[in-house]
């Protein structure tokens, strides 16, 4: 039997969720069936999966010493200083500026480093997260490896709660990007085409609803033109994978250094000119609105960046 002590940061989650992130290593149906035969038990009552923890509940899973040591094993980390700037940071949340280059979330063929391991160590170093916890430091949504900027975790389970309904609805959060694209634009404007990913290639299309594509919505406004391209604002309405990339290259004006969608021969003369070995494309700016609590103190706060050093050479 093991018995475990539930943490402020770990306060909301769900019976269910909190075995699952505890006993990582298990397969579903192990989870399912400690719960049906009772095996899980909050403050000495068993409960359902739909149980809400609170802070402070003991938690009692009847599992074997060998279960635990097969089902509990949590990845090894370093206690450090983060080595990428914070744009922000409170109790409940951190907004970390990351480089072109990194990944948010690895894959099991991924053997670097990812900002949320960095920030977890981060944590780890503080003291405001302890390995062995039920709820981990989240991101509460994602930007591609080769896109800069912006990027929300949540230190507790109600932060990313909040957060990751805020950023699913679009309410509560604005996200402005900034994008330097091929070719003159003159008027701000908008691009309303759904998008199909194509998991073979890796790449998404511009595809009528009816055939799968998901509803798509940008809009862009020209900030500054730059030797016949042009720097833009733009705003997501929408959150498609790759969105931004696929609909400036489907008005004809694909980001600079984009390597799926761009213009290559572009792409290769700002490679070899100013050394662009990404896209040039920045996660720049958040409007926080109304939020819930945790988050209720983040209204009306704008948090910003600067151009990142690689990009300021084409503009």
């Amino acid at each position: 039997m093991k018995e475990v002590t539930i943490s402020k940061a770990s306060e909301g989650m769900k019976a269910e969720k909190f075995v699952r992130k505890y006993l990582s290593e298990a397969p579903l149906s192990f989870i399912y069936k400690l719960f049906r035969l009772k095996d899980v038990k909050v403050n000495g009552h068993w409960v359902k999966k739909d149980h809400v923890l609170k802070a402070g509940d003991v938690v009692r899973l009847y599992v074997s010493d060998s279960q635990l040591e097969d089902f509990n094993k949590p990845k090894p980390l370093s206690a450090k200083e983060l080595p990428y700037p914070v744009a922000y940071e409170d109790e409940n949340i951190l907004i970390i500026d990351k480089p072109a280059g990194l990944l948010v979330y690895g894959d099991i063929n991924e053997k670097r480093k990812t900002l949320t391991q960095a920030v977890r160590e981060y944590l780890l170093y503080k003291g405001e997260y302890h390995e062995g916890d039920a709820f981990s430091p989240s991101p509460a949504h994602r930007l591609d490896r080769n896109t800069a900027g912006l990027v929300v975790y949540a230190k507790n389970n109600k932060a990313l709660s909040v957060l990751e309904d805020a950023f699913k609805e679009r309410k509560g959060i604005k996200k402005e990007y900034l994008a330097l694209v091929k070719g003159e634009i003159k008027e701000k404007g908008r691009v309303e085409a759904p998008l199909k990913k194509d998991p073979k290639m890796g790449l998404v299309k511009v595809t009528p609803i009816k055939d799968g594509g998901a509803y798509a919505l940008t809009e862009y406004e020209p900030v500054k033109e730059i030797n016949g391209n042009t720097l833009v604002s733009i705003t997501l309405h929408t959150g498609r994978t790759h969105q931004i990339r696929v609909h400036m290259a489907y008005i004809g004006h694909p980001v600079v250094g984009d390597p799926k969608y761009g213009d290559f021969a572009l792409n290769k003369e700002v490679r070899d000119r100013y050394g662009l070995s990404s896209q040039w494309l920045v996660a720049y700016r958040l409007y926080f609105g109304k939020l819930a609590s945790p988050l209720e103190n983040l209204e009306g706060k704008s948090i910003g960046i600067d151009i990142p050093s690689q990009f300021k050479a084409l503009v």
